[in-house]
């Protein structure tokens, strides 16, 4: 008997490089297509292309107050990775003091 986890196939998640997104945002631009024919003659999703016209605009100023941009997203996405592994080390550190207070009574 076949499971639901055993049909279920996991598609390996494509990355694209940025001059490609630039270049699908350019066509979407252009207006003779829509973002779905675009999305299809490219072979990528719909939604995916939406979100890199969206994030174009932000990038571009002309997204909603508060939008962030490309490169502050990355940004934030460094801070939390780095805020993520101090955390872990502040946490060593305090069981190796309570260790070593242990210890020496």
């Amino acid at each position: 008997m076949e499971s639901s986890s055993d049909s279920f196939v996991r598609r390996r998640r494509r990355t694209f490089t940025d001059e490609f997104k630039a270049e699908a945002v350019r066509l979407c631009r252009l207006g003779d297509r829509s973002i779905a024919k675009v999305a299809k003659d490219l072979g990528i999703s719909e939604n995916g292309l939406r979100r890199w016209v969206d994030q174009s605009r932000i990038d571009a100023g002309q997204g909603p107050p508060g939008a962030l941009t490309t490169d502050e997203r990355r940004e934030l996405a460094e801070l939390r990775r780095q805020n993520r592994v101090l955390l872990m080390e502040r946490e060593i550190l305090k069981k190796a003091a309570a260790f070593f207070a242990k210890e020496n009574q």
